[in-house]
């Protein structure tokens, strides 16, 4: 459920805090006082386009914010946050923001994670339904109507064994797409693969070899370089004339001659003795060092051969070893399954042969179960449509069932084959299968008697539209997952009993789910379990909507009001309606 809703310098708000309540909130108001920000801010926060005129003169920015107790929510959406990189919800809140500036900047965060408008868009999908004058309305999309249709029959264990067996179905197709190619196409991917598989196999790689390759190529580049300068420095320490080892015996023989005159020298004679050793030590490191740089022409050939080879592996097939390892697995692998393709063709032809019947099979029994649940699915709207003002319309599912080859949709054949010795001439529908079925539905509507029935997304009324969906949340709102309904504008052109009954079934959905309504009519106001009121106020000469929670007393004024005054009679009306 929606908890918080908060809006910031959109157009006459300041800065607004909603904070609802669950079942059925209703929000009421003057005209003009701003109860439409309200659907725009939702609006905004689910991922619509914002318009920079809306933000509030004066101002620089506007920011949206709406928090979602996401608890009870069968959806996966954690999944959904893990796979976009967002951060999952603390304590099962759910955080949208969505900022924009005069400048044209548009940032939305999920749970203070930075996103794009599509993700946010895709979340709020599965968030909030919106009902009236608006875009955001998914029962009018086929898809989402046939998965309705679907919940409302119990039908999803079918649903989903069917798309099991498209996804199997998809998987065969580009295994054997892989192997059927022309004869030309056929030898010259033969040729490749034997090339790749016999090149990385030349090379017995090892892992990791590349470093240690590297690093003894460097030393053997350097080898002369290496030995000429451990040699000079040998020389200096320890082998001509001049060494620091031959001056040192000789300070030696000094510092011996002041320690036998002053014994207090006796320390500095020790200090050099350490110094010698020290210069010693270093004089035998540095032998051992010259005797281990190897100057070989050959050896340094010899590495500069493989580097280059393991750098020319690196270009062809990945940036390190281990990829050029499994790119050789790969190929081999791919290179037994051409070699032997008519063997594999066969083994893959008859697995799509039954899979081919499985999916017919199914798909019949699906669309044979849609067409029981259908009338039963008509006859449940249009009692509520009645209920609603819409005594004699017509409410319909229209539905196609596609079939292999069959009417009315048939598919066209590919029925050549690519090559010789394939190991099948055999011809398949080229249908792109969809993991719903077999089927195609619509949803259509005729509100007055003596019309066809029109598609629902052709009905031009937003009050006939509103009570449209009204009705349908009705009948399906045990089996809609999506936990936020906001209907606005659904009491256009109603009146009377049809008022109350509208009010009554707003309640009757929000025993399940969250229900926000904008309206004007008391009778559908009066059943909400709270109940706000929008209103203009001049603060420091500029108008801005303000929105308050209505106590009981206040509830029975602003019906009064919504009745048309506040007369005795029309107090007396609201309580009774309240009550």
């Amino acid at each position: 459920m929606l908890t918080t809703l908060r809006i910031k310098n959109l157009a006459l708000v300041s800065d607004l805090t909603l904070e609802l309540q669950p079942g059925c909130n209703v929000v009421t108001g003057e005209t003009g006082a701003g109860k439409s920000i309200i659907i725009g801010a939702l609006n905004l926060v689910l991922g619509e386009r914002a318009d920079r005129t809306l933000i509030r003169s004066g101002e620089e920015s506007c920011s949206v914010e709406a928090v979602f107790d996401v608890k009870k929510l069968r959806s996966s959406l954690k999944s959904f946050l893990d796979e976009n990189g967002l951060e999952p919800c603390d304590d099962h809140q759910l955080v949208l923001k969505r900022t924009f500036t005069s400048a044209g900047t548009n940032r939305q965060f999920v749970n203070g994670s930075p996103t794009t408008l599509a993700v946010l868009a895709s979340i709020g999908e599965g968030l909030v339904d919106m009902h009236g004058p608006h875009d955001h309305q998914s029962l009018l999309h086929p898809a989402k109507q046939l998965a309705i249709l679907d919940a409302f029959g119990g039908l999803e264990k079918e649903r989903t064994a069917f798309g099991e067996l498209v996804e199997r179905l998809a998987v065969l197709e580009t295994e054997k797409a892989a192997l059927v190619v022309d004869e030309k196409t056929y030898a010259q991917q033969l040729d490749l693969l034997r090339f790749q598989v016999q090149e990385i196999s030349a090379a017995r790689l090892q892992p990791g070899e590349d470093e240690t390759v590297e690093q003894e190529f460097q030393r053997a580049s350097n080898a002369a370089k290496l030995l000429q300068l451990s040699q000079a420095a040998l020389d200096a320490l320890s082998e001509n004339e001049n060494s620091l080892l031959t001056q040192s015996g000789a300070i030696g023989r000094v510092l011996g001659e002041l320690t036998r005159t002053d014994a207090a020298a006796a320390p500095l004679a020790e200090l050099h003795a350490q110094a010698t050793e020290t210069w010693r030590e270093l004089s035998t490191e540095l032998s051992r060092y010259a005797d281990k740089v190897d100057v070989d022409p050959a050896r340094y050939a010899e590495l500069e051969e493989r580097l280059n080879l393991l750098h020319s592996l690196k270009r062809k097939y990945g940036g390190s070893l281990a990829e050029i390892i499994a790119a050789g697995a790969e190929a081999k692998e791919k290179l037994q399954s051409l070699e032997s393709r008519d063997v594999e063709l066969e083994r893959l032809n008859s697995e799509l042969k039954k899979l081919d019947a499985e999916i017919l099979s199914a798909g019949k029994k699906l669309s044979a179960a849609r067409k029981k649940v259908i009338p039963q699915l008509a006859k449940a709207a249009s009692k509520q449509l009645a209920d609603l003002g819409f005594k004699q319309s017509q409410f319909d599912v229209a539905i196609t069932t596609m079939g292999w080859g069959e009417t009315p949709l048939s598919p066209e054949f590919s029925g050549k084959p690519a090559g010789k010795n394939l190991g099948s001439t055999e011809s398949r529908p080229t249908i792109q299968l969809a993991s719903s079925g077999l089927d195609e539905i619509e949803f259509q509507f005729a509100p007055n008697p003596g019309e066809p029935a029109k598609p629902l997304r052709a009905i031009a009324s937003s009050g006939e539209m509103a009570r449209v969906m009204l009705a349908l949340k009705t009948v399906l709102a045990a089996e809609d997952e999506i936990p936020v309904l906001v209907f606005d504008e659904v009491d256009a052109n109603v009146g009377g009993e049809t008022a109350h009954t509208v009010g009554e079934k707003m309640k009757q959905i929000a025993a399940k789910r969250q229900v926000l309504c904008i309206t004007h009519l008391p009778q559908v106001a009066a059943p909400a379990d709270a109940h706000y009121v929008v209103t203009k106020q001049l603060k420091n000469g500029r108008t801005i909507s303000e929105i308050h929670l209505l106590d009981k007393k206040d509830r029975v004024t602003e019906l009064a009001r919504m009745l048309g005054g506040q007369s005795e009679a029309a107090r007396k009306h609201a309580e009774a309606l309240l009550k």
